[in-house]
């Protein structure tokens, strides 16, 4: 059955993560996405190794494990930007496509004739979307921007990481590229907005999505805080700002979560653990009390949860209907039962790999459910089929680019 977005067309101009990812999504989602990537090198994503995928024998390849957790789905074609014939295929392409995905520093697009202005006049229904670091206005707007400067620059590391008067206190970064990640989520759904925006007026537009906004925006509850109070929120490790108990604790064997989300799970949570006191005691009735005294609570639990394995625990605070878990590392992650059963791991052939394993789309459909037919391609796998099937150049002006390295 076609995915919901089996009717687009995507050009994706991008490299290594944020847009990659919007165009895995839409890939995922049923869109046909053309990845253009430089002659000889391509993506930058695809020297990010080791590790790299294994071939059938189990020796490497020359396929990066990190370009291949963002590029499913998609056909890989080589041109050369700057070269004036290269530029031109670019264009060709853009007439035929609904949806095009950059994201270049500010201006460098323009340079080529590949710009939302440049665009739109061939095709007013394209859905032009830039992700930058800063922006397409502004003072910082030609300014480069990385994941991790912009965790720090946008607020991100000030609250995450343990406290500085801690062992191990002091910022921390986020132990994947979020920014990148909530960016290409973000551009994903304004994709998918401007999709309906344009079948109501046959429109397109210019999406500007920019890492540092994503990030301010995801802050959420912490950008919050801080609004309406005035008081920047600091570093509490794995406690949480506004609610207690929800963090972890050490067990007598490892560690586990506890996410008491209410006074009623709390008061559950103390019946499983023998403790009945607490929830009676006048500084942990209420969650404001708790957070009120969060250090004499916590030492409370501490010593609570040393006394019983991580395992005992997890049954025994199922058994109450108590928020929990364990901290996995990621092979016990895709041997957890509901993981296996939800078909988190899937499989596709690879030119290179032979089966490969991937992490499917989180997306679930009843009526048009996802269906995974590319694996991450290869550098320049789809350069032919593309200039045949879409631009319709025969097998000798095919060969001509080649020759002189356009392709």
């Amino acid at each position: 059955m076609a995915g919901p977005l089996s009717h687009i067309k995507v050009l994706d101009l991008s490299r290594v993560l944020a847009a990659p990812w919007a165009g895995q999504n839409l890939a995922d989602l049923g869109a046909e996405v053309i990845k253009v990537e430089r002659p000889g090198a391509g993506d930058d994503s695809r020297a990010f190794g080791p590790p790299w995928l294994k071939d059938a024998a189990g020796a490497d390849t020359r396929e990066s494990a990190y370009f291949a957790a963002a590029n499913r789905g998609k056909k890989s074609m080589t041109v050369n930007l700057s070269d004036p014939e290269g530029q031109a295929l670019v264009r060709q392409l853009a007439t035929q496509v609904d949806v095009l995905l950059e994201n270049y520093k500010f201006g460098d697009l323009d340079r080529y004739g590949l710009g939302y202005d440049d665009l739109r006049k061939i095709n007013p229904r394209l859905i032009y979307c830039s992700v930058t670091g800063f922006g397409h206005t502004g003072p910082y707007r030609e300014r480069p921007g990385y994941d991790f400067m912009v965790q720090g620059m946008g607020g991100l590391m000030s609250v995450t990481g343990e406290r500085d008067d801690l062992p191990g206190g002091g910022p921390q970064r986020v132990g994947v590229p979020i920014v990148d990640l909530m960016t290409g989520m973000y551009a994903s759904i304004a994709v998918c907005a401007a999709i309906a925006h344009r079948a109501e007026t046959g429109v397109g537009q210019h999406l500007d999505l920019a890492l540092l906004d994503t990030q301010v925006a995801f802050l959420a509850n912490q950008s919050m805080n801080y609004l309406a109070t005035g008081e920047a929120p600091g570093r509490l490790g794995n406690a949480h700002p506004n609610i207690v108990p929800y963090q972890t604790f050490r067990t007598k064997d490892g560690d586990i979560i506890l996410a008491c989300g209410n006074d009623n799970l709390f008061k559950k949570f103390c019946e499983a653990a023998g403790c009945q006191a607490l929830a009676q005691d006048p500084r942990f009735v209420t969650n404001g009390k708790r957070v009120e005294n969060r250090v004499e609570i916590t030492r409370l639990l501490n010593d609570i949860f040393a006394q019983r394995t991580t395992r005992d625990w997890v049954d025994a605070l199922e058994v109450a209907g108590v928020p929990n878990g364990p901290i996995n590392n990621l092979a016990q992650v895709f041997e957890e039962p509901q993981v296996v059963a939800r078909g988190v791991k899937i499989e596709l052939d690879h030119p290179t790999a032979g089966k490969l394993p991937l992490v499917a789309s989180p997306m679930r459909f009843s009526a048009t459910p996802i269906e995974y037919h590319l694996p991450p391609p290869t550098l320049g796998q789809h350069t032919e089929e593309v200039l045949r099937d879409a631009l319709h150049l025969d097998a000798a002006a095919i060969a001509d680019l080649r020759s002189r390295k356009i392709v």
